[in-house]
């Protein structure tokens, strides 16, 4: 190869090196590009938002729903979720057992509802 030649390939994929960097920079800063832990983190908090609502809504579907909310105030915070758990309206239509975060957040729901 002759020195003209590899002087220019050089120059290129140090060019190719920076130009990748640059735009790997832009695109994580700016361009919203997400890495797959931060992909997955958002779509767990989706769908704990979204079984959170669903609680809420089983738990006002209830027809006795204002005492429900009365015995939920009088009910420590901290054992609110129990209280949720016992109840039932953490299940999602079809399963056994909800997950450990949805009774937490679906208490925090319903605290906006007791405190009104």
């Amino acid at each position: 190869m002759k020195p003209e030649t590899s002087g220019k390939v050089k120059f290129g994929v140090w060019g190719l090196i920076i130009g990748a960097a640059i735009v790997m920079i832009i695109g994580f800063a700016w361009g919203g590009w997400l890495t797959g832990g931060t992909a997955q983190k958002m779509t767990d908090e989706a769908v704990l938002a979204s079984q959170a609502a669903i609680c809420v809504a089983q738990f006002m579907k209830q027809p006795n729903h204002e005492e429900k909310l009365k015995e939920l105030e009088k009910v420590e915070s901290w054992k609110r979720s129990e209280f949720i758990e016992k109840g039932g309206w953490d299940k999602m239509p079809g399963q056994e057992k909800a997950g450990s975060y949805v009774a937490q957040a679906c208490a925090k729901g319903l605290e906006v509802l007791v405190s009104k």
